[in-house]
């Protein structure tokens, strides 16, 4: 294969069937006996790669009792709060309650977890936006950041400060929920939660396109994009609007692409290029070159998101339909 030439998926199609296969069959060798999977074999389960898991081997006719009994594990890490926390025994949930929701939600055995996490995100707002912290960063912020202060998101934990990964995420658990089954209430405050939000990463944005973790300007420098950040705001601002931060942010990443080292950051940036409808620009190594010990070396996630990109019919976030050519989420 010419490493120079655009991907498609037919010229490798038997390579990443044999990879998908091989990471099928490790992700469910490396469920513990809780039900969950944890980072790397043989540490303790956790929320996180429990869902990336769950995610990665949804339509899996093979997995369907390892997918049983992660679901059951990951509820039952459900706080009384809604919320999950990031790993057994802490009292208090943060953003993986996030990833958790989305999960679930793409469950019918998990859908009634999804409200009660979507009420505490809903809630969960971030420290920065309160009065007093608005007054304190008034002194300093205009000359060493550049930002919105009107705007919030989510943080890494409860009333933090806003994050660009956490705010993604949060939106893309909102928009995994059927807005039927959202109390007219907890819908108009969602409403307003995402405009704030969507708002916040659009303001967030590096110049130049795509995202890092926090502010795109600090101490008078520009910050430099990520690909995983970007990837994250990406997937979460799919169905909005056309805008051109969001053009500019996937023009960089495509360019980006043939630059990225990490198996896991790759993966990402296929599925978020495939979501948008678009195909995989000329990369001097794609997926199939990675084996599965160095992708699990990684982490369970890494495996996951492997195992994600490399499947065509994967539940989420969707992908091409290969028949067609066309995404199953129209282009914005």
């Amino acid at each position: 294969m010419n490493p120079s030439a655009p991907f498609t998926r037919s010229q490798i199609s038997e390579s990443s069937r044999t990879l998908l296969t091989s990471l099928f069959s490790h992700l469910r060798a490396t469920q513990n006996s809780d039900g969950g999977w944890p980072f790397h074999a043989g540490g303790q389960s956790r929320a996180e790669p429990t869902c990336w898991a769950l995610l990665a081997l949804a339509n899996s006719a093979e997995s369907a009792q390892h997918i049983a009994r992660g679901l059951e594990f990951l509820k039952a890490q459900q706080l009384p709060d809604g919320s999950w926390p990031a790993m057994n025994g802490m009292s208090s949930g943060g953003s993986v309650t996030s990833l958790a929701a989305l999960t679930l939600a793409q469950f019918p055995a998990g859908a009634k977890n999804v409200l009660p996490a979507l009420e505490w995100l809903s809630d969960d707002y971030p420290r920065d936006s309160s009065r007093w912290q608005k007054f304190l960063k008034s002194f300093n912020s205009a000359k060493h950041e550049s930002h919105n202060d009107e705007l919030r998101g989510w943080g890494w934990t409860p009333r933090t400060s806003s994050w660009v990964e956490p705010t993604s995420f949060a939106l893309l658990a909102f928009a995994s929920a059927a807005p039927s089954v959202l109390r007219p209430q907890l819908a108009q405050q969602i409403s307003q939660r995402r405009a704030l939000a969507i708002g916040l990463l659009y303001d967030r944005m590096c110049p130049g396109g795509g995202w890092n973790c926090g502010n795109p300007r600090v101490y008078g420098v520009d910050g430099e994009s990520l690909i995983l950040p970007t990837c994250w705001a990406l997937l979460a601002l799919r169905n909005e609007p056309d805008h051109p931060h969001r053009a500019l942010s996937l023009a960089w990443l495509q360019k980006s692409l043939a630059k990225i080292a990490s198996s896991g950051s790759f993966a990402v940036a296929q599925i978020t290029i495939e979501n948008y409808n678009l195909p995989i620009p000329a990369a001097p190594r794609h997926l199939t070159d990675f084996a599965v010990p160095s992708l699990a070396e990684q982490g369970t996630h890494v495996a996951a998101w492997a195992a994600l990109a490399l499947n065509p019919s994967r539940l989420w976030p969707p992908s091409f339909d290969e028949s067609s050519g066309a995404s199953r989420l129209s282009p914005a």
